[in-house]
């Protein structure tokens, strides 16, 4: 026993600025030599879609293409035009590990402004569902953040950049509020005593990513916003998860196209 609490705890304090020797650019490197695909940089716009249902949408009405040049080990990227913005999409990125595992290696691919937007359940009611959130900020109820950023209560959002898409999102048909996301990874512990916690922070939706892309988005610098498309009432109610037409997908990515062109990327 005495020999086991002596032993280095690898849940300590961490060393935030060291590198890793383990990177992201190096894994890609191999895939691309065993399965022998070429070094073709992703769009500049990417988006996750942990749900799948754009990917699925997009190659059920042939709108999509394969991007040849992704070398992911676990996800396959789908590329579409929307509106005039080059999008290239992975689908069922689900969580914080998978969503960052991804991100690292989108922004070393050739990714300069990740978008992710993600089934979520509602907090605080802002309307009738579907709608979606900006989330400005995050509370940190996850694993991943803590690996990027010094312990917080939450994570936020790069605030120029929020600022910078906000007004953009007002002319959408679909409904669009900002605020705080409550992010977990453990969606069937979300108990009566968490949601008040979460609700008391003023979060407006629980979801699974956003705390760990933001953590990543600052240690890093990259260029991440996350939206949360509020479908869902935890299925408390029979007819619960109803996203509108094509399963959300169109809206989801006409978020996507208007949040890409007030950064730039028309």
């Amino acid at each position: 026993m005495g020999e086991r609490d002596e032993a280095p705890n690898p849940l300590a304090a961490k060393t935030y600025d060291a590198p890793s020797v383990f990177l992201p650019e190096n894994l890609l490197r191999e895939a691309r030599r065993q399965r022998g695909l070429p070094e073709a940089p992703v769009p500049a716009v990417c988006a996750l879609d942990p749900d799948g249902d754009v990917v699925r949408a997009l190659r059920g009405a042939g709108q999509s293409r394969p991007a040849k040049g992704w070398a992911c080990y676990h996800t396959e990227m789908d590329v579409t035009e929307h509106a005039g913005i080059t999008v290239g999409i992975v689908g069922l990125a689900v969580g914080a590990p998978f969503a960052v595992l991804v991100a690292e290696q989108l922004f070393v691919s050739g990714c300069r402004l990740l978008l992710s937007v993600t089934s979520a359940g509602q907090v605080v009611p802002m309307g009738p569902t579907p709608y979606f959130v900006l989330i400005d900020r995050a509370l940190r109820d996850e694993g991943t953040s803590h690996h990027y950023l010094p312990p917080s209560t939450l994570a936020a959002a790069d605030a120029a950049l929020a600022d910078r898409v906000w007004p953009a999102l007002a002319t959408l048909r679909v409904p669009v509020h900002r605020g705080t996301a409550w992010t977990t990874d453990a969606p069937y512990r979300e108990t009566e005593d968490s949601i008040a916690v979460a609700r008391a922070y003023g979060a407006l939706a629980v979801e699974m990513e956003a705390a760990a892309l933001y953590a990543f988005a600052r240690a890093r610098q990259r260029d991440v916003l996350c939206f949360a498309h509020v479908t869902n009432r935890m299925a408390i109610d029979e007819g619960d998860f109803e996203k509108g037409e094509a399963d959300g997908a169109r809206d989801s990515l006409d978020v996507i196209a208007a949040a890409a062109r007030a950064c730039g990327y028309a």
